[in-house]
């Protein structure tokens, strides 16, 4: 349903990106990779946003490069360069899709909702933020800095990303005055992806679309 574009950065250069479009004066959603790099997988869930009614853009953050192999997908994930994927190639994306006409999220899984909590703390223009299971580094991105409606989705057998980091999460957030709409799951981390068998529940996933979309259809609109 997509393609490949190139979009503008702030600083002038260009990023890669999968386009799943909607139409013009849709709402928008950048959807942030995993740790896996821009895949199919990825590709396919902003086809299913575009399907849904909205334009969703994800960003190629490992500048074309995909792999399959955990400890490959370490060794990219911590060499990514997470301010400059933050103020440079999401907020591109968020801009990109501003100039469409309608409002604008991001979303992201693992590494990308690590991401996306950075987005929803320094990125301008955006109106949600929607996390699974990934939380950033308090000194690069601290939670209780959001002030959009956030929403988050946690995995209750998570060794990464672990309940009592998403309860960190939580009372940051509502210290500070605004509190998520945060969602614990009995299932492993990375629950939603459907290429994942040996984690992948069916169930856990496709409430956690449904609350999303919920979600997104009260702050977007």
């Amino acid at each position: 349903m997509g393609q490949m574009i190139d979009f503008k950065r702030p600083d002038g250069s260009t990023c890669r990106g999968y386009l799943a479009g909607a139409g013009q004066s849709r709402p928008g959603v950048v959807v942030i990779q995993e740790w896996w790099g821009l895949n199919d997988q990825i590709c396919g869930i902003a086809d299913r946003f575009a399907r849904a009614g909205y334009n969703a853009l994800a960003p190629d953050l490992f500048k074309g490069r995909v792999t399959q192999q955990p400890d490959e997908a370490s060794h990219l994930m911590n060499g990514l360069d997470f301010p400059g994927a933050t103020h440079q190639d999401i907020r591109g994306a968020v801009d990109h899709l501003l100039n469409l006409g309608g409002k604008v999220a991001a979303m992201g899984f693992c590494m990308g909702g690590a991401l996306t909590i950075a987005a929803a703390v320094h990125v301008p223009g955006l109106s949600a933020g929607v996390c699974y299971y990934g939380i950033p580094p308090t000194e690069f991105a601290d939670p209780a800095n959001i002030r959009i409606p956030f929403q988050a989705h946690f995995a209750s057998k998570d060794d990464w990303c672990t309940p009592a980091a998403a309860d960190g999460l939580e009372a940051a957030m509502r210290v500070a005055g605004n509190p998520p709409e945060l969602y614990r799951y009995e299932a492993d981390h990375a629950f939603f992806n459907e290429r994942r068998g040996d984690v992948y529940d069916a169930a856990c996933a496709n409430l956690s679309w449904e609350r999303m979309m919920s979600f997104l259809g009260k702050h977007l609109s």
